[in-house]
């Protein structure tokens, strides 16, 4: 399959890399720390969501501040190690000019940074849950993706892991390629869907950015 785009747009973890062990660790001990149960996790949607959003819906608002500072230490403090590149990430990545993607994720960008460093990834443009009001699966954030980049958000592809995430792509008008490494792939509605990156690789000419897409 071929898609034609002038820009490409990452969600990060879970779809440029794995962070799910950390993530595991760190909300675990969180939870704990605050009394909260998996039933209270439950009734809440948790994948593709900035973590402010999440804690918000947990927790009294007098105590949304200081937990969520929590929750952001305990997930930097588990960086080191916690964070590799997914498959086909890095060699995908190489093949792109650097105005041309853009990493588009619900952490914070202290965050953010701190994994995509720990995994060899330094993109020149970062939308991250500090430079939203809106987090996924508002369109919010990939529609600044795509001004940032200075792209028409219809010549952008989407790439996600999440159904939060896919929605958001969707809703901004983008092609949309799900990452079946967290959902299986009948949970993931997109345009395509693929196992992990390995299975894209792209072709830059003047005229754009021609993606083969095997799956």
């Amino acid at each position: 399959m071929k898609i034609h785009a002038d820009a490409l747009l990452f969600d990060n973890d879970g779809t440029l890399v794995s962070s799910l062990d950390s993530v595991n660790r760190c909300w675990t001990r969180w939870a704990q720390e605050y009394g909260l149960t998996a039933e209270d996790f439950a009734r809440v949607g948790l994948h593709g969501r900035p973590a402010a959003e999440i804690v918000a819906d947990l927790l009294p608002a007098d105590l949304v501040p200081r937990a969520l500072a929590r929750v952001e230490q305990l997930e930097l403090e588990d960086v080191a190690g916690g964070v590799v590149p997914l498959p086909g990430t890095l060699d995908l990545l190489a093949t792109l000019p650097a105005e041309r993607w853009a990493v588009v994720t619900s952490a914070t960008r202290r965050l953010a940074e701190a994994r995509l460093v720990e995994a060899g990834i330094r993109p020149k443009a970062l939308i991250a849950a500090d430079d939203i009001t809106r987090g996924k699966p508002d369109p919010e954030p990939y529609l600044l993706a795509a001004r940032l980049l200075g792209v028409d958000p219809a010549r952008c592809v989407v790439f996600e892991d999440a159904p939060a995430g896919l929605r958001s792509g969707r809703a901004a008008g983008m092609t949309t390629v799900a990452l079946a490494t967290t959902h299986p792939a009948h949970e993931l509605a997109a345009d395509h869907v693929v196992e992990d990156l390995s299975a894209v690789s792209a072709l830059v000419t003047a005229g754009g950015i021609e993606l083969s897409v095997r799956g």
